[in-house]
């Protein structure tokens, strides 16, 4: 299959989001969060999911595959944040954008609720990040910031992942920018992002509760540019995606 990744439109929002719920309905992290499975509102996710591809066209690096030939649909899609030297302030149109955006997750709340959402083990998980992010983050350029990579399941094992991965990458290999992913899966995908260059750094664990569905890990990646030991991953690439992060800036999906 002929793959072709462009930067995401607001037409191609639709697909993506698709790409997303399906990738992550199983997904360790989106278990936890969402304890009581019945509670689960795709349509609330979807307004979520929205608001945040919206951002992610202005001011992150979203893309999509697709099939050349048939270009309508979205086969997978990948939300990167760029680097940012932490020396450096914001830019204020980057200040106001998490402005906009956490003003609209709030009318979105206030319309559609929580979704099952659980507020204190959504915040359990925030904590752990920044903890992990306050230690690795060590880089004065900064990271790219790997979000969130998925493929439609009839399109895995077709290069899908590998080639949104890639077109990052390039670019973090060209301006000699570390890149960083977290993950709540270890297997299969610390394995396969190991074959991108990644390396695992810290294993953390996000816990609410005693019983064995009460915590979930966290897995940090980071690459050093120039560091893709297999480039020749189609299948495996195409099976990693339902990697799911949050990141410093918004939820995605909350």
């Amino acid at each position: 299959m002929a793959i072709q990744v462009t930067r995401m439109a607001e037409a191609d929002i639709d697909g993506a989001i698709d790409t997303i719920q399906q990738a992550f309905a199983n997904d360790p992290y989106n278990n936890w969060v969402y304890p009581d499975r019945s509670k689960v509102s795709l349509t609330r996710n979807r307004v979520s999911l929205t608001l945040r591809c919206r951002w992610g066209i202005q001011h992150g690096l979203f893309h999509v595959a697709r099939d050349p030939s048939s270009p309508s649909k979205i086969l997978g899609c990948a939300m990167w944040l760029p680097p940012h030297a932490p020396r450096e302030p914001e830019s204020w149109s980057l200040y106001l954008s998490y402005w906009w955006l956490w003003a609209n997750q709030i009318r979105m709340n206030l319309w559609y609720g929580r979704g099952g959402l659980s507020t204190q083990r959504y915040w359990i998980w925030k904590a752990r990040q920044a903890e992990a992010q306050e230690e690795l983050w060590v880089e004065e350029k900064g990271y790219y910031f790997c979000n969130i990579v998925t493929v439609l399941p009839e399109a895995q094992g077709e290069g899908v992942g590998r080639a949104l991965m890639e077109e990052v990458l390039r670019m973090a290999d060209r301006d000699g920018v570390a890149c960083y992913l977290e993950s709540s899966r270890d297997v299969p995908n610390v394995a396969i992002y190991e074959k991108f260059g990644f390396r695992l750094v810290k294993e953390m664990e996000c816990r609410d509760g005693e019983g064995e569905k009460d915590a979930v890990m966290l897995y940090c990646m980071t690459r050093e540019p120039g560091r893709t030991q297999d480039s020749g991953i189609g299948k495996a690439g195409g099976k990693t995606s339902a990697t799911e992060t949050a990141g410093t800036t918004p939820e995605i999906g909350q």
